[in-house]
């Protein structure tokens, strides 16, 4: 029976059938798009600690990204 290879062992290569360039009024290639773009399109991830509120988590986001809005989907609490 051959020996099965891990995930991280098996080697891969990025095919690509045709290279062609994105407007950028149609948008950007995820690799080239800037972080304000991630930051007015984008969703934060938050695994919030217990003990802040979510207002407050979501005021010290909007803080530290220097942004002016900033919400939450429902209730952050575990």
């Amino acid at each position: 029976m051959p020996k099965s290879l891990a995930p991280w062992e098996i080697e891969r290569k990025l095919m690509v059938k045709t290279e062609d360039k994105t407007n950028v009024r149609y948008g950007h290639k995820p690799e080239e798009r800037p972080a304000e773009e991630y930051m007015r399109y984008g969703v934060i991830n938050l695994d919030k600690p217990a003990g802040p509120t979510s207002h407050e988590v979501a005021a010290w986001v909007k803080r530290i990204l220097n942004l002016k809005q900033v919400g939450h989907g429902g209730t952050l609490e575990a």
